[in-house]
């Protein structure tokens, strides 16, 4: 195998890294595991849209450490009789694999990029097995399984002389995948975040820190109030409605493979009337929420409840990225996780992704106190009124107000939250420069002097079993890696009940229950009240000495 780094030296020759986000291809990242065969190991490819001075596709595959890269400038395309112009380029580092972004003008291929497709290829026949060896020879066959482009390639270099560039042709063979006139540009949006060009280009919301490892290096800018996202079109509801047992549905650019949509995971609730609830409901509630739900997610790692089987059977905690989750999904890699724990984590930042989410039978979603890259910051400060069994549901509003009586005398920031089962708990927006021990003692404080009005209600001890039945005021959920489950995800129960933020003076209604609203009607809820803890989303907020 050659050297990754020495075979880098020309990419890094053209580039000055201080200017550029584009990664240096410091040799610290690891190449993402992939399904392979026995016979034929499966490797990543991706193709970037990329505007410089000449609109052009860069057209890269994973090869011995590095990514072996062709500048196409119509794009890669499904139609057997194209013959693409394709100018071998100097190799890429592997981080480049999913950047998307601007790279300033000036620089060496100065534009705006986006990840117009990923997946991952195989060689065709034995003699490609040694891809290095069959680029050094002139001619390529390849099988490409990616969310635009799939079957059988080649790559073959035209006479060497005929131009100081490397010039190829890239083909498409005329297999049960080839698509007659399929023109790459009526596809412009990227697999990565669904955006166009001119949308990264007004709005490049991703930097790369070269200096950086690449699990750490890509940074989203600025800050302030998180992204919007627009519903599901009453058409692709309509489509999903129209699905049999199972099927692929296209959301918002996305195909999604759905499953046993008729299965139930809800019991039907004790109102009246009502029904049991499908996974096809789940599904079409996490698309529709998606908008509300995806401030609290967006950012953040996840960690999944699971109940394939339905809430009526035990769940189970689920937080490692499967092999089969679509490439398009963003992942975060824990280079910080010991041996045997979670190293790549789910981030739901899009609408198709969190209908996925509900497909694969996740019907709890706790996304982490901390957003990326800084994961040792925590952004929230977290207060939880777990209720043991001789707690009703009005001893625990008696703490909620108390709660809300000390922040309003400290003059903080915060909201309930109704947890969709039998509690409530209370988010506080923190400025950065926080860590959890910080706010963990912090919210400690407060609660022993919550804790200390109505001792009665409130037990100290850790395990439950010597509580007494008393309810905890739990501080320790200020922790990485610790979660709540996060605002507008159901609850394993019948009907299926959901966690909704509130307004401090709901705390005083006398119809309020923990599990009042379910995801038949929590939407026209948001229609008619809003989301009162959104506002506070990245406040920038000093927590008072005590």
């Amino acid at each position: 195998m050659a050297d990754p780094q020495e075979r880098l030296k020309t990419y890094r020759a053209k580039r000055d890294f201080g200017v550029t986000a584009e990664p240096a291809g410091d040799g610290t990242a690891e190449p993402e595991v992939v399904e392979a065969t026995a016979a034929a190991p499966a490797r990543r490819f991706v193709v970037q849209r990329h505007r410089a001075t000449r609109l052009h596709y860069d057209f890269r595959l994973e090869v011995d450490g590095v990514l072996a890269s062709w500048a196409v400038p119509k794009g890669p395309t499904l139609d057997p009789k194209a013959r693409q112009l394709a100018v071998h380029v100097e190799d890429h580092p592997i981080e480049y694999f999913d950047f998307e972004g601007v790279i300033p003008k000036g620089s060496y291929g100065g534009g705006d990029v986006i990840v117009w497709d990923w997946g991952t290829w195989q060689p065709a026949r034995p003699v490609d097995a040694d891809a290095l060896a069959a680029i050094d020879r002139g001619e390529l066959h390849f099988d490409l399984e990616g969310d635009k482009l799939a079957g059988r390639f080649v790559l073959i270099r035209r006479d060497r002389e005929r131009s100081k560039k490397e010039q190829w042709l890239l083909l498409h063979k005329n297999d049960h995948h080839a698509r007659p006139g399929w023109d790459p540009e009526d596809h412009p949006r990227s697999v990565k975040t669904g955006r166009t060009n001119d949308e990264v280009l007004a709005a490049p919301d991703v930097e790369w820190h070269s200096d950086r490892p690449a699990a750490e290096a890509a940074v989203r800018l600025g800050g302030g109030p998180p992204p919007e996202w627009d519903p599901p079109t009453v058409d692709e509801l309509a489509a999903l409605d129209a699905l049999g047992r199972a099927g692929t549905w296209t959301l918002q650019g996305r195909e999604l493979k759905l499953t046993n949509l008729d299965k139930v995971l809800f019991p039907a609730g004790d109102g009246a009337g009502e029904a049991p609830v499908t996974k096809r409901d789940l599904i079409r509630y996490h698309a529709r929420v998606a908008p509300f739900m995806l401030p609290y997610l967006y950012d953040r790692p996840i960690n999944l409840n699971r109940f394939p089987d339905g809430a009526a059977k035990p769940g189970f905690w689920h937080k490692e990225v499967p092999s089969h989750a679509p490439g398009w999904m963003t992942r975060w890699h824990n280079d910080e996780a010991d041996p045997g724990e979670t190293e790549r984590y789910f981030v739901v930042d899009s609408v198709p992704a969190l209908a996925w989410m509900a497909n694969y039978g996740a019907l709890e979603l706790h996304a982490w106190t901390s957003r990326l890259p800084d994961v040792h910051q925590p952004t929230w400060a977290l207060i939880d009124i777990d209720p043991g069994p001789n707690v009703t549901f009005d001893d625990v509003l008696v703490l909620a107000r108390l709660y809300r009586t000390a922040l309003d005398h400290l003059g903080v920031a915060g909201m309930p939250k109704v947890t969709g089962k039998r509690g409530v708990q209370i988010w506080v927006p923190i400025a950065d420069g926080y860590s959890f021990a910080d706010t963990r003692k912090w919210v400690e404080k407060v609660s022993r002097a919550v804790g200390a009005t109505i001792p009665e209600l409130v037990s100290w001890e850790w395990e439950t079993h010597r509580r007494g039945g008393l309810a905890r005021l739990d501080y320790t959920q200020n922790a990485i890696n610790k979660t709540l489950v996060a605002p507008f995800s159901a609850r394993p129960a019948a009907g299926a009940p959901v966690s909704v933020p509130i307004r401090w003076d709901e705390l005083d209604d006398p119809d309020l229950r923990p599990d009042k609203w379910t995801i038949g009607t929590v939407l026209d809820r948001l229609a008619s009240a809003g989301d009162p803890l959104r506002p506070l989303i990245g406040r920038q907020q000093k927590l008072p000495a005590l």
